[in-house]
């Protein structure tokens, strides 16, 4: 009866064996944190300079399709800036501008796995991916006088304000195309990590409140906090000032763009299943 009783466990045991060797680790989802820099380029960074980079934090959730395909619905927070004084171009750095912004990203992105992906399986470990999708941010740029934060919008520094030559005050929510490439490795069951570099291609030209030309010094109530802000170069060189009407102050063919290089953590969200016969 014993023997009996001990070969019924051990044929129980080695069917409940072969049974899960035939379920399938299904990878339903993940939710992430990821830290991070973040680098804007524009018309106070023309050459693409990565050199006064700012801090980013993010989240997000990705729906898995499958072992290679993905969509993501993430958040982020960074914040960017950037002077002429950091500029190799003598206009520029005469120029003078400076800016800073905290930006609020959404984005909905869709991911794919080079390599097949499956948390757990040491062979499936590791992927490179590419990311693409389309978000929104907002935006409010900033400089410093004397010691004091002053934002730029509420001043019209390009003539918004008094509808010069047709401008009007720009929008502080704006579309942005993040295009990336990252690596993704499973630590566990349960745990990824990743890094990833994605590019932001924005809508607006006033992510750093430049945009267009000056409109000149006799626009402004005289040594305003607009007219002041409106042209720096009067720090420089007070006697000739850039601010002549019709100069140039931007470039408005190209739009601002930004960049966030994060590192992140992830929580797999799984489940097994038994394939069909078929």
């Amino acid at each position: 009866m014993k023997m009996k009783l001990l070969a019924f466990f051990l044929i129980s045991s080695v069917a409940v064996n072969a049974q899960s060797q035939h379920n399938e680790y299904v990878q339903k989802g993940e939710f992430g944190i990821t830290l991070g820099m973040a680098h804007y380029f524009g018309d106070l960074n023309t050459r693409a300079a990565i050199n006064r980079p700012k801090p980013a934090l993010g989240a997000f959730f990705r729906k898995q399709f499958g072992n290679y395909v993905g969509v993501r619905l993430s958040a982020h927070y960074a914040q960017l800036g950037y002077s002429d004084t950091y500029s190799k171009n003598q206009y520029q750095q005469l120029r003078n501008l400076s800016f800073n912004t905290n930006v609020w990203e959404i984005a909905l992105q869709g991911d794919f796995n080079f390599f097949k992906f499956i948390p757990g399986d040491p062979d499936f470990s590791f992927t490179p991916y590419v990311t693409l999708g389309v978000g929104v941010f907002t935006y409010d740029p900033y400089a410093f006088t004397n010691g004091q934060k002053e934002f730029l919008r509420p001043l019209g520094t390009e003539g918004q304000l008094i509808a010069y030559e047709g401008r009007k005050p720009y929008n502080t929510l704006a579309l942005c195309i993040p295009l990336g490439v990252g690596v993704k490795y499973n630590l566990s069951d349960k745990i990824n990590f990743s890094f990833e570099l994605a590019h932001r291609f924005t809508g607006t030209d006033y992510l750093d409140d430049v945009s267009t030309t000056y409109i000149g010094a006799n626009k402004f109530t005289p040594l305003s906090t607009a007219a002041i802000l409106q042209d720096r170069s009067t720090e420089i060189q007070p006697l000739n000032p850039l601010g002549v009407e019709g100069r140039q102050r931007g470039w408005s063919k190209q739009r601002d763009q930004y960049i966030i290089a994060e590192i992140g953590f992830t929580y797999n969200l799984s489940t097994y299943r038994c394939p069909s016969t078929n």
